[in-house]
C-alpha cells in the first residue's frame, strides 16, 4: 500500500449493524485515490455492542483500516481528536466521517476535490435533511446551528454535519490546542484561512439510535459558547446595566408619584418584591453562566488526558 496522502477519521460508539456496510462504501468511495495511498482510522469510543470485534476483523485483513480501541466512552469530538493524532505522517488531507451512514461516504471525493483546490477547510452541508428527519430533529439543530454563528462569529450554515474536510496544516493546529472540551468545526474554523462548503446527501438513520438528543444538543451548545465565546459574560453585563438603568427610572417615577401626592395602598410591598425576585433570578443565571466557564477552568487545571488508548489494532505485514 502507497503511503496515505488521505487520511478518514471516524468515531464508532455502538454501530454494530452499520459498520460492514460503512466499509464496503468506504472502499469503493475511496478506490479512485489508491494511487495517492489512503487510511480509514476509526476510533471505538466504548462501545458496548460488538462494534469493536467487527472492526479489529476488518482490520486484520485489510491494511487500509487502523483501529483505535479507547478504554471508555469520551465523546465524540476526544475520538475524533485521538483520530487525528494517529494520520499518518504522509496524509495531507484529513476526512471526518461519522459511522451511522447518514452522510454517505460517496461524497467524500467532493470534499477531497475542493480540499485539492488550495481551500483548507471545507464543510458539508445536509441540504436534503428537511425530507429524511423529523421536525423534532431538525429544530434543535438548527437553534444550535444559529446560535453558534452568532456567539463565535463564524458563519457557516450546517455545523451538526461531521463530514468534513481539513488539510494537514489545520489538523496540526488544532493539535496544539491542549483543550480538554472542544467542538472541532469552530476550532478549526480559527486556524483557517479559506473555507467553502459543499452541498452533501443525508440519509434517515437506518439502524441504532441517535447519540444527540435534545438534552445532549442542550450541553453542546453551553460547551460551545463557553468554549469558544465570552458572549454571555457580555450578554450578563449588559443586562446588568439594563436592570439597573430600570431600577433607577422606576425608583424616579415612584419618588416622583409620592411627591405629587398619589396613594400606595399597598405601600410598595409588591413593586418590591417583583423586583427582587427579578434580581435573584438575573443573579442566579450569571451564577449558572459563571459556572460554566468556572467548570471548564477546573477542567483545563487538572490536566488530565483527553482521552486513554487502551490499544491500536491494524493488520502486520
Amino acid at each position: 500500500m502507497a503511503s496515505p496522502t488521505i487520511s478518514v477519521v471516524i468515531p464508532v460508539f455502538n454501530e454494530e449493524p452499520n459498520l460492514l456496510t460503512l466499509w464496503e462504501r468506504l472502499r469503493q468511495s475511496l478506490s479512485p485515490f489508491e494511487a495517492e495511498g489512503w487510511e480509514v482510522i476509526m476510533v471505538d469510543d466504548g462501545s458496548k455492542d460488538q462494534s469493536l470485534s467487527i472492526l479489529k476483523s476488518i482490520a486484520q485483513h485489510d491494511e487500509h483500516l487502523v483501529v483505535i480501541e479507547f478504554n471508555r466512552n469520551y465523546g465524540q469530538h476526544a475520538a475524533i481528536m485521538q483520530g487525528f493524532q494517529t494520520v499518518a505522517s504522509s496524509s495531507q488531507y484529513v476526512i471526518t466521517l461519522d459511522a451511522d451512514l447518514q452522510n454517505p461516504p460517496e461524497d467524500i471525493p467532493l470534499l477531497i476535490t475542493e480540499l485539492k483546490k488550495g481551500y483548507e477547510v471545507v464543510g458539508g452541508v445536509r441540504r436534503t435533511r428537511a425530507q429524511n428527519d423529523s421536525f423534532l430533529r431538525r429544530w434543535p439543530s438548527k437553534l444550535v446551528n444559529y446560535v453558534t454563528r452568532k456567539t463565535t462569529g463564524v458563519a457557516l450554515s450546517d455545523y451538526g454535519c461531521m463530514l468534513r474536510g481539513y488539510t494537514k496544516s489545520v489538523v496540526e493546529a488544532m493539535l496544539s490546542c491542549d483543550e480538554k472540551s472542544t467542538f472541532i468545526p469552530v476550532l478549526a474554523n480559527t486556524f483557517a484561512k479559506s473555507i467553502t462548503e459543499v452541498d452533501v446527501g443525508h440519509a434517515p438513520r437506518l439502524h441504532g439510535d441517535s447519540k444527540y438528543g435534545l438534552l445532549a444538543l442542550i450541553r453542546l451548545q453551553f460547551d460551545l459558547t463557553t468554549g469558544f465565546s465570552t458572549f454571555p459574560l457580555q450578554m450578563l453585563s449588559g443586562i446588568g446595566i439594563f436592570i439597573s438603568i430600570g431600577s433607577l427610572g422606576l425608583g424616579g417615577y415612584l419618588l416622583i408619584m409620592r411627591f405629587l401626592g398619589y396613594p400606595d395602598n399597598t405601600n410598595g410591598v409588591f413593586t418590591l418584591f417583583a423586583l427582587l425576585f427579578l434580581i435573584l433570578g438575573i443573579l442566579f443565571l450569571g451564577l449558572g453562566i459563571l459556572g460554566e466557564y468556572i467548570g471548564r477552568i477546573y477542567s483545563q487545571v487538572r490536566v488530565r488526558p483527553r482521552s486513554i488508548v487502551k490499544h491500536i489494532h491494524r493488520k502486520i505485514n
